[in-house]
């Protein structure tokens, strides 16, 4: 069963994942907001919304996300939403920028979006973070597009790691990119077991459009590994995939912890 410390443990591995520097609701406008397709639809709701609401927010959209190994999932995601699931047929096969855009086109006031300046691009190729940052900004070059800053919105397991991949592929301009993953998973302890804590700003998030437990646990820490500037890191020092992210201790101590924990409870 889980106690304190691993509800303490599991939330620092979140709030340091998510990387939550913006609220999209205060950020003054900027040149470009990229999201990232992802499982939990919750982000590209927000986005959307506010976008109608506020389309001067960016002066360019750019919706993101090929094939790839969990593309599937998002096919699931639309299925189960409540709204969403009308159009869970046409959405299957395509890239997952097209269903993010199939989303907005049918379920939101696109043209209000454009007709209050925002130009809207589509980046339906990429299959990994890495991927997400470099082909986004071909698509934003092809368009003779150089933005000085960027809002990324992405799954807040991956938020930072896909900041670190634009900061990589923007390392070459004075490009700023701030990391919006929407909301920040958090969880708590109720009667021996891990739940999601409703710390949402506004209307909370149904748990069916979250992850399972277990897949969100798998998640947050299949990331440490990956950040760590090490030999078998996403670092400078290793694949090379992202420039150096500092890994606090409090955060590798407890990332220790939960893999004892794991280990021990399997």
């Amino acid at each position: 069963m889980a106690n304190p410390q691993t509800v303490a443990d599991i939330n620092t591995l979140s709030n340091f994942l998510s990387d939550n520097q913006q609220d999209l609701f205060t950020t003054p406008p900027v040149d470009c907001i990229v999201i990232c397709a992802s499982a939990v639809l919750h982000g590209a709701e927000v986005l959307f919304k506010t976008l109608q609401q506020n389309p001067s927010l960016t002066k360019t959209l750019v919706l993101c996300g090929g094939i790839g190994h969990s593309t599937e999932l998002i096919y699931d995601a639309v299925q189960a939403h409540p709204k969403f699931c009308r159009i869970a047929k046409e959405v299957q096969g395509l890239p997952e920028a097209e269903v993010l855009e199939r989303i907005l086109n049918e379920f939101y006031d696109r043209s209000s979006i454009t007709q209050g300046g925002c130009q809207i691009l589509i980046e339906s190729r990429s299959t990994n973070c890495g991927q997400n940052a470099s082909f986004c900004r071909k698509v934003l070059d092809d368009a003779g597009l150089q933005p000085t800053t960027c809002i990324v919105i992405q799954d807040p397991t991956m938020m930072l790691r896909t900041k670190a991949s634009f900061e990589k592929a923007y390392e070459d301009l004075s490009v700023t990119i701030v990391s919006c993953p929407v909301f920040v998973p958090l969880v708590r302890l109720q009667n021996g077991e891990l739940e999601y804590s409703d710390r949402t700003p506004g209307k909370p998030i149904p748990l069916e459009q979250l992850w399972s437990q277990n897949r969100f646990l798998e998640l947050i820490m299949g990331e440490i590994p990956r950040l760590r500037d090490d030999g078998d890191g996403y670092g400078p020092r290793g694949r090379g995939f992202i420039p150096h992210v500092d890994v606090p201790d409090d955060v590798e101590a407890a990332w220790s912890r939960l893999q004892l924990t794991l280990r021990g409870s399997r």
